[in-house]
């Protein structure tokens, strides 16, 4: 569906694609950090624990925004497209 200009089912496959990647990128860092962990590097362990912890925040606001999208969507401004 079309509001405002944006196409919102498209739209939100694009959200769903970033939220994809950054459960991607999650899944690797959590790999890298237990290796750095198990070679004994301690503090790449622990700094690598935090880019984790940012990207599960990043996921929950990708959520909030798909949320927020749907939300706004259905209260659109009454924009209407006509064939002329």
């Amino acid at each position: 569906m079309c509001s405002n200009g944006v196409n919102t089912n498209q739209f939100e496959m694009m959200i769903d694609q970033i939220d994809d990647q950054l459960a991607l990128q999650r899944r690797w860092v959590h790999k890298l950090a237990h290796t750095a962990g198990g070679a004994g590097y301690a503090k790449t362990d622990d700094i690598l624990h935090s880019v984790q912890s940012l990207l599960d925040d990043a996921r929950a606001l990708m959520a909030d925004a798909k949320d927020s999208l749907e939300d706004e969507s259905s209260h659109a401004s009454g924009v209407t497209v006509e064939l002329v």
